[in-house]
C-alpha cells in the first residue's frame, strides 16, 4: 500500500524537520506560508545565510534544508 503524495507540494527541511510546502514558492513565500514574521528572522539554506535582499527570487527547490532563527526584543 503506497501512500498518496500532492504532486504539486515538495519537502524541505526546516530547523531538522521534514515539511510538506507548495512548489513554487520563494523563501518570502515559504515564510508567509509558515506564517513567520519577515522583519524578525535569519535564514541559512542549505548550509550558506541567505541575505534578505535575495528572499524574493530564491525559489524554494525540493530537498532544500533552511535554519529558521527569530529575532526575538525584549529586556
Amino acid at each position: 500500500m503506497s501512500e498518496s503524495r500532492d504532486p504539486n507540494m515538495i519537502t524541505v527541511t526546516i530547523n531538522g524537520e521534514l515539511h510538506e510546502v507548495p512548489e513554487g514558492l520563494t523563501v518570502a513565500a515559504l515564510l508567509e506560508h509558515l506564517q513567520m514574521v519577515l522583519d524578525r528572522v535569519a535564514i541559512e539554506r542549505n548550509l550558506e545565510i541567505l541575505p534578505k535582499a535575495r528572499w524574493q527570487e530564491t525559489h524554494v527547490d525540493a530537498n532544500d534544508s533552511f535554519e529558521i532563527v527569530h529575532f526575538v526584543g525584549g529586556g
